[in-house]
């Protein structure tokens, strides 16, 4: 399902992308459109974990440097039986974690120094292992692809809108097409497509997700806590986060709660969360 997931993205970006490429150049608009997209599918595949790696600063890590989270990652990775995935940190205190990568042979997990400040052992832990989670059941390849494709359909429709207040371009029948207003339109319409991307990544996988890391460690309770902690902290200090990027965190880092907010989070709201794991809500 996941790979399915996975291609239907590359798909809808290359769809789009040619539409883009029709409204603001006409025909030799979507030839380029499609040399593009081309690209784009390559870098999704094969690079879209070291985009959104570097997009945040990450910083590799050995045991030597981190065996706090180094060793927990590596015994859980060899109970679920997955290879080691690389380790990473994210200079922010503000306090979250994401996994990313093509496969388990190809993952990485990285944390912030303020999640390391935060959560005491117990906690990390089932937030590495709801890492680890994502990893187990194939979905970061999925989540990774979707940050990358709602990244590139923004940048795409921005740089069209600005094509067009300069007066765009014309088919060989000399028809303008884009204008002022399509480009306007454009910009309005890419975030909106690209919320949709990510949308398209179910927020059953959050849910499984926890499952997955609860019964590995077999304490759900600590998951919990950390879930609760990390949505407290994580408003007291935002991560400065990009919105095509949010949903591959554990906790979103940039939307509001409750309201509107929810019907836009590619996660589900935390209390129902902690409630999943542990039947009841945290005293």
């Amino acid at each position: 399902m996941n790979t399915f997931k996975s291609t239907l993205l590359l798909v809808l970006l290359t769809v789009f992308l040619i539409f883009l490429g029709g409204m603001f150049g006409g025909r030799n608009g979507m030839v380029m459109a499609f040399v593009l997209s081309i690209a784009f599918n390559f870098a999704a595949y094969f690079f879209s974990d070291r985009i959104a790696l570097s997009a945040y600063r990450a910083q590799p890590v050995t045991r030597e440097d981190l065996p706090r989270a180094y060793n927990v990652v590596e015994r859980l990775a060899a109970k679920q039986g997955l290879p080691m995935p690389k380790i990473y940190v994210i200079p922010s205190q503000s306090p979250n974690a994401f996994a990313t990568g093509r496969n388990p042979k190809h993952a990485s997990v990285a944390v912030t120094h303020g999640i390391l400040d935060l959560l005491d052992d117990e906690e990390l832990e089932g937030v590495l292992a709801h890492e680890l989670g994502h990893v187990k059941n194939r979905d970061i390849l999925t989540s990774s692809i979707a940050a990358t494709l709602a990244g590139a359909i923004t940048m795409v429709a921005r740089m069209g809108y600005w094509a067009s207040l300069f007066g765009g371009s014309g088919d060989r029948d000399g028809r303008s097409r884009g204008g002022g207003f399509s480009g306007l339109f454009m910009i309005i319409l890419a975030p909106i497509a690209a919320t949709l991307i990510q949308l398209a990544i179910s927020r059953s996988r959050e849910y499984e997700a926890d499952a997955t890391g609860a019964k590995e460690t077999g304490n759900p309770y600590a998951l919990a806590r950390a879930l609760q902690k990390l949505d407290a902290y994580s408003r007291r200090i935002p991560m400065q986060a990009s919105p095509t990027t949010a949903h591959l965190f554990i906790v979103a880092p940039l939307l509001g709660s409750g309201g509107i907010a929810n019907l836009f989070s590619t996660h589900p709201p935390i209390p129902e969360r902690i409630r999943r794991l542990i039947g009841r809500d945290l005293i």
